[in-house]
């Protein structure tokens, strides 16, 4: 087998290690990259050093290829990970926008870890479909669906509210349900797009109660039941919502403002696209619910002023 490349997904551009991770973030279109664009410096870079390494362990885990070969890709980020807080040097750009990033803000070595378990669960044990689909999970159990969505989003939340300066408890409980919110709602938006490459996320139980059996993903976006499984899902994302906003409203009570506003901004932003979602309904999955550049960015502006909009 030929040794992982750590910079095989992507190549990173010309520059210093910030402005690589950066233009990694500008070409994804993502909704995060409005909020974090008004950072400080220092705090810009280190999200978008965040962002890039969750681009590049996701594209391992959902470009074709062999699931031995992916897993062997992850497990060298793993080692990458593990060098840095050792004291080792980066082995590539991205490697060295992180170690910039931990030396600044003490990220948990645990929580970057997370995110590579998390990423993992892609991943067939089997084998999987091979090089044909990505595969992964279908149908998973509601535990461990909530497991993968505290990995692969939680996780970004924990290391965020570091660079953010705030680790107290409340701050800890909103980036958790924020981080479940955030995933549950790309879970509902990305319905047809994961099951091209063999992955369900709704979870059994939901399917269960909707009275469907099946796991294939074809067969359950095709079931007229769909529908009702899916806004239980959303339903649940209402909920996690609902948490961070509470789990804030403590931290601000406590007199613990912070700079919360992007993540603040990122709540905003992905409950509007949850709201849209459901008002466009679960049968036309191939009519695509969009929030826009300019409504990210008017939305982060607001936010970083101290006058965040409604949902």
């Amino acid at each position: 087998m030929p040794q992982p490349s750590l910079d095989s997904t992507q190549s990173d551009t010309a520059g210093s290690p910030a402005a690589a991770a950066a233009a990694v973030t500008g070409r994804s279109g993502s909704t995060f990259y409005w909020p974090m664009l008004l950072l400080p410096r220092s705090k810009r870079a280190a999200m978008f050093a965040i962002y890039a390494f969750c681009r590049r362990i996701d594209d391992i885990a959902d470009e074709p290829g062999d699931p031995v070969e992916k897993r062997a890709a992850l497990d060298a980020w793993r080692t990458e990970i593990r060098g840095l807080y050792a004291g080792g040097a980066p082995s590539s750009s991205l490697g060295a926008a992180l170690k910039g990033a931990i030396e600044r803000y003490g990220l948990p070595r645990g929580e970057l870890e997370a995110l590579i378990d998390g990423m993992a669960m892609d991943i067939p044990a089997d084998g999987g479909n091979g090089a044909g689909n990505s595969g992964g999970m279908t149908g998973p159990a509601l535990p461990t669906l909530r497991l993968y969505c505290r990995r692969v989003a939680g996780a970004v939340g924990m290391l965020a509210i570091r660079v953010f300066d705030r680790a107290d408890a409340s701050t800890e409980a909103f980036a958790l349900a924020l981080g479940e919110a955030l995933q549950l709602t790309n879970i509902l938006r990305d319905l047809t797009e994961d099951a091209e490459i063999g992955r369900l996320y709704l979870p059994r139980e939901l399917l269960d109660e909707a009275g469907i059996g099946s796991s294939d993903p074809a067969t359950v976006l095709a079931h007229p039941n769909l529908p009702q499984t899916c806004e239980a899902l959303a339903v649940l994302a209402e909920e996690r919502f609902a948490e961070a906003r509470r789990a804030l409203d403590e931290g601000q009570s406590a007199g613990r403002r912070g700079s919360l506003w992007a993540a603040v901004a990122m709540m905003v932003l992905y409950h509007r696209l949850l709201v849209r979602l459901r008002a466009r309904g679960w049968r036309d999955l191939d009519r695509r619910v969009r929030v826009g550049k300019r409504e990210c960015a008017l939305v982060a502006v607001r936010c970083a002023l101290g006058y965040p909009p409604a949902a």
